[in-house]
């Protein structure tokens, strides 16, 4: 028989992989000094200086999120993150599927139904899955620690 605790890992080296993806190509628009995704709609001059932030510095802030989560996401299924208090890792996870309801969210609408922001539907399965990974990460998580605490 599998062992339980193997097939709960995919979701959270899933979803580091998907977020190290996206800190990728964060770090790329930073270099460019650029605002958006790869693949993402186009922001005008206009809008990159509404922002309060250089492009570049925005992008790099938001690269260190991607990297952040994704060691948030390998720590929900290692020995040291195990060693985390649950209750503050479940506060973490929360507020990092929240985050990524918003942007994937934001995608997926715009993706399949259209918002005006300009994403493709290829942009609303990667906002899915990306949606999906999460949840499933958390409920993984509270699911195994609950088992084991």
């Amino acid at each position: 028989m599998a062992d339980p605790d193997r097939l709960r890992r995919w979701p959270a080296y899933s979803m580091a992989v998907l977020m190290l993806g996206y800190a990728v190509g964060k770090a790329a628009f930073a270099l460019k000094s650029q605002l958006g995704f790869p693949g993402g709609p186009p922001v005008s001059a206009a809008e990159t200086a509404a922002y309060f932030l250089d492009p570049a510095l925005a992008q790099w802030l938001a690269s260190a999120s991607g990297v952040l989560g994704a060691c948030i996401a390998v720590a929900t299924v290692t020995t040291p993150g195990r060693g985390v208090p649950r209750r503050l890792m479940l506060v973490v996870l929360a507020i990092m599927t929240l985050a990524v309801l918003g942007g994937g969210g934001v995608m997926l609408v715009d993706g399949f139904v259209g918002i005006g922001v300009g994403w493709q539907w290829y942009h609303g399965v990667v906002g899915l899955a990306a949606i999906v990974l999460s949840v499933e990460m958390f409920r993984s998580y509270l699911t195994t620690t609950r088992a084991t605490r």
